[in-house]
């Protein structure tokens, strides 16, 4: 089935249990798509699995990835390129099959073993913090999701991005390692700025200082982004 034809309900297979795999795939399932399985290692990430995506398999990765007409791969950037390579190798990758990442830093020519076995390639990032729990499904519906694929596969990953709630947003493959600069930089200064504010103001004994900084942080980050350039 090509890129252009495949629509409707997708078996959907997981690997990598932490916190964005299971709750892409809750959304996913609240779409209407089949979860056929999830790989989860540790007790705390099948738990994590269990507690997202009840009564769903948890399978060893050359079962699902035989079971899956997508297969999201939600691991850490670190491991994507060597896990993909090394599946490849293995004859894993299947034509047809839909293959996703959710690496900020990776376009889709990480996942080039897999498109030489006739896998589609998509990259796809939600740009939020995620905490592996039921409240994160909520919060993609306020997220934008940066999307790179092949120009034929576009229209299949903002419709994915979509029916998880969220905007899609067309990243170029030569600018994935801007945008992932961008996103660091604005997740670690925020957490920084605010762990720094909140330790002066519990060391003076104000209790609960987290809850006394919120309306202030969100106030002052709404500010800055009203403030932030807009194309002509």
């Amino acid at each position: 089935m090509s890129a252009q034809q495949r629509s409707g309900r997708l078996g959907i297979g997981i690997i990598g249990a932490g916190r964005v795999g299971p709750v892409l795939g809750a959304a996913l399932a609240g779409a209407g798509h089949a979860i056929v399985g999830i790989s989860a290692i540790s007790e705390s990430s099948r738990e994590r699995a269990e507690a997202m995506l009840p009564g769903a398999p948890l399978l060893a990765v050359p079962d699902l990835i035989e079971r899956s007409e997508l297969v999201i791969l939600a691991v850490p950037a670190a491991e994507l390129e060597a896990l993909v390579a090394g599946l490849a190798a293995t004859g894993a990758w299947q034509a047809g099959q839909l293959v996703m990442h959710t690496a900020a830093e990776f376009g889709t020519g990480v996942l080039s073993p897999a498109t030489a076995s006739g896998a589609i390639p998509l990259a796809i990032h939600p740009a939020m913090v995620f905490s592996g729990t039921s409240m994160d499904v909520a919060r993609l519906s306020s997220s934008y999701f940066a999307v790179t694929a092949p120009t034929p596969v576009q229209p299949i990953g903002q419709a994915l991005v979509v029916e998880m709630g969220g905007e899609p947003i067309l990243v170029d493959e030569e600018n994935r390692a801007a945008y992932a600069e961008a996103i660091a930089t604005a997740t670690s200064f925020s957490s920084a700025i605010v762990d720094q504010a909140t330790g002066i103001l519990a060391s003076i004994g104000i209790d609960q200082p987290g809850l006394m900084l919120a309306p202030l942080v969100r106030s002052a980050v709404d500010d800055a982004l009203r403030r932030a350039p807009r194309p002509d």
